[in-house]
């Protein structure tokens, strides 16, 4: 895929060096975005292997709503949080939780009892709201809303999460009977993170596309920190002499978004370069 390549050698060309919580240092470049037609295929990278598997199950893990990777993990054999994970596999209030159980407090009339008689009072009520849904609802509903934002960054829950989430907000768009999705990342690891966060987030608008009535729209990305980990540089070197191939194409069941399953999600004629490894920087 040509904008990942340009993405890659804008960085390499203009990065910045520094320095960051991990041991190994970065080439960084502020506020890069691109866009994707997803009606031209799926996004999923040509010039190097990626794990489908792992995307799919990783946003199904997304949509569960889960505080812990116990399902990911010991379920799916999925081991992409496991660095993050405690011992008992909690990783905190991250993007299931966010997207599925927003916490918030809601200010709510109560009864409390008196010496003579009930007395009503107000009190802050806590609940949870499922943000998935709660987008899926207006796009049914109001899809030219300019409303339709799922945001996985909660200030007040920052020191209780194992990663502060990394791609913080999307936000749904609809134009001539297309549904668009616009993600903004406020860290992005080019080698590693950035080719599953892009496959995730395309399947992801693809079947609420499919659940909504609309066709494939484009998927645009902004990256507020996108970084090169410099024992990545030569492997993304090595991308840069590959030519992109054809892009394959994904086929979702037609089923309801919290009932689909990994082999929902069928990917035909993906033909890509081999692997190639890059070490996590924890």
């Amino acid at each position: 895929m040509q904008q990942y390549l340009d993405l890659v050698e804008h960085v390499l060309e203009n990065g910045v060096k520094k320095s960051n919580r991990t041991d190994v240092d970065t080439l960084s470049s502020f506020a890069y975005s691109y866009k994707v037609d997803l009606s031209e295929g799926f996004p999923l990278l040509t010039t190097k292997k990626v794990f489908f598997r792992s995307v799919i199950i990783e946003l199904l893990w997304y949509l569960r709503g889960e505080n812990h990777v116990r399902w990911l993990r010991d379920e799916q054999d999925v081991h992409i949080w496991d660095e993050w994970a405690d011992e008992d596999g909690y990783v905190g209030p991250i993007y299931p939780v966010l997207w599925r159980r927003f916490p918030y407090f809601e200010y709510e009339e109560v009864n409390f009892e008196g010496n003579a008689s009930n007395l009503k009072k107000k009190k802050w009520i806590k609940k949870e709201y499922d943000q998935v849904q709660a987008a899926i609802d207006t796009l049914k509903t109001n899809p030219n809303s300019r409303r339709i934002v799922v945001s996985a960054w909660h200030p007040g829950l920052l020191d209780q999460m194992a990663l502060p989430p990394c791609h913080i907000m999307y936000i749904f768009h609809v134009s001539n009977g297309k549904l668009n999705c616009h993600l903004t990342q406020r860290s992005g690891d080019i080698a590693l993170g950035i080719p599953f966060n892009l496959a995730c987030y395309a399947a992801l608008t693809m079947a609420i596309a499919d659940q909504t009535g609309f066709d494939y729209g484009t998927f645009a990305h902004t990256i507020v920190d996108a970084h090169i980990y410099e024992n990545h540089v030569e492997g993304l070197k090595e991308q840069l002499t590959r030519e992109p191939r054809e892009l394959p194409t994904l086929e979702i069941a037609d089923k309801p978004l919290n009932e689909l399953e990994y082999e929902d999600f069928q990917l035909k004629n993906y033909n890509p370069h081999p692997h190639i490894k890059f070490e996590v920087a924890v």
